[in-house]
């Protein structure tokens, strides 16, 4: 894996101790050392990267100011917008679309910061799974473990950070599709607060609960790179943010005083014994530096995972409904199903989903009147082999893939911010698990300060996976 990681990438291009030519060289050699064993790519610009880190050099060179992410390279899930190529969303019937003629919002705004696009990442179709066991494009293979998932759907996106293809990517997360590869692949993720990052110039999958967010390969540089994302943006309806604000600076404020605590309930009984440990190794590490209270109670979770899932199928359906009619058989086959249920869901589901939703959010807010920031696992267990159909929880059968998203789905419900920290406990043979650092709407920053402390520690880290 290259040494260095996403801030210290930024340092070192800025000072002069690195050039952006020779940081792309070199991860473009980890690329294509690696891409045939773990998947991760659907597709690369290496070309195009070159041009642009040639840029960031004539820059430096020139004594003009740089970007905050000068020479960083990244790659995005293939949901995003990218101007000449065809946004696939993970499918087949999509390769009959124009191509894009514009970047995504989020991507020209890394790339204004002066990061470099290396290409884009594979996914779970149309972002409906939680494994990116892709019919169409194959699997991404957990580089920790080849033979085991990734997670999912921007499975892609934790794959190529773990593998040490970028230290940089961008993923999409309706119902935990960045916190559940981040834990599975041991990276740095954020779920920003719903509707705090622009969405214009990504496919969709779900209005009224996607987001988008980075991963990253060190906690310093996913903070950078979320400033780098902020910023209003009066074409995206349903981006309501009015101004940026940092929190990179946040990081170095510690948590005395912040009052942190572990979810049980719903969110331990789902959890296996080594997700568990996870959650009690990140407490522990913060009981050096202020208390921690065990035990709090999270309102109507497993009613919000419910509710969750109408409000996906829903609105997955109706909007894939008229290719559906034509195209079913170019359909991922283990979504396909669901899309079409979904399609046929009666109304007042979905009405009473959404009326639910509203008086949870309540509830989870004043939750929130208590506490600054709660902590919970990631995923139930770590990943599973490719093909897995059903798990054991504590005792109980669950089908696979929509369960690695058990503990996820209720907090993108009610539109909080999450940083995935990445850690590794026993009994899963290796394989990390993250832990959710969860704070109140619009408030990344405690969520981040919190998480700084367990990367200082050194019980969250990314670790080279051995390839």
């Amino acid at each position: 894996m290259p040494t260095l990681s996403l801030s210290q990438i930024a340092q070192a291009v800025t000072s002069g101790e690195r050039s952006a030519t020779e940081v792309l060289e070199t991860f473009i050699t980890r690329i294509e050392a690696t891409e045939a064993r773990v998947n991760a790519f659907t597709g690369t610009r290496f070309e195009a990267a070159r041009t642009q880190a040639q840029r960031v050099d004539t820059q430096r060179a020139r004594g003009e100011p740089l970007g905050p992410l000068a020479g960083v390279p990244f790659a995005v899930k293939n949901l995003f917008d990218i101007a000449g190529e065809v946004t696939l969303a993970g499918s087949k019937v999509n390769r009959s679309h124009p191509p894009a003629t514009t970047d995504a919002v989020l991507v020209q705004r890394l790339q204004m910061a002066g990061a470099v696009l290396v290409g884009s990442l594979n996914m779970d179709e149309y972002a409906y799974g939680f494994t990116t066991e892709n019919t169409h494009y194959g699997p991404t293979r957990n580089p920790h473990q080849l033979d085991c998932v990734a997670g999912g759907s921007s499975g892609g996106s934790g794959a190529a950070v773990a593998a040490g293809q970028v230290p940089l990517t961008l993923g999409s997360d309706t119902n935990g599709s960045i916190r559940v590869p981040s834990s599975l692949c041991g990276v740095w993720g954020l779920k920003p607060t719903f509707g705090r990052l622009s969405r214009r110039g990504s496919f969709p999958f779900v209005h009224s609960i996607d987001h988008l967010g980075p991963f990253a390969s060190d906690l310093p540089g996913l903070a950078l790179a979320y400033d780098a994302l902020q910023g209003p943006d009066p074409l995206d309806p349903g981006c309501f943010a009015t101004a940026v604000e940092p929190v990179s600076h946040s990081l170095g404020q510690g948590v005395h005083g912040l009052r942190i605590g572990v979810l049980g309930g719903y969110f331990i009984e789902h959890a296996t014994p080594p997700a568990q440990q996870a959650v009690a190794m990140a407490a522990e590490a913060l009981r050096a530096h202020t208390a921690v209270h065990d035990g709090v109670e999270w309102p109507d979770a497993a009613q919000a995972r419910a509710a969750a899932f109408i409000v996906t199928a829903s609105e997955g359906g109706s909007l894939h409904l008229p290719a559906l009619r034509t195209q079913a058989v170019d359909y991922e086959p283990l979504s396909v199903d669901r899309l079409i249920a979904g399609a046929l869901q009666p109304a007042t589901w979905y009405a009473r989903a959404q009326r639910f939703r509203r008086v949870y959010r309540d509830k989870v807010n004043a939750l929130f009147r208590d506490w600054d920031v709660l902590i919970a696992p990631a995923t139930p267990l770590a990943a599973t082999p490719i093909g897995t159909e059903w798990i054991d929880i504590n005792g109980t059968r669950f089908p696979c893939r929509p369960s690695m998203g058990l503990l996820t789905q209720p907090i993108s419900f009610a539109g909080c911010p999450v940083v995935a920290a990445p850690l590794w406990p026993s009994g899963t043979d290796g394989l990390p698990i993250g832990t959710q650092l969860i704070a109140a709407p619009w408030r990344e920053d405690l969520a981040l300060r919190v998480a700084q402390v367990l990367a200082s520690s050194g019980v969250a880290r990314v670790k080279e996976a051995p390839l």
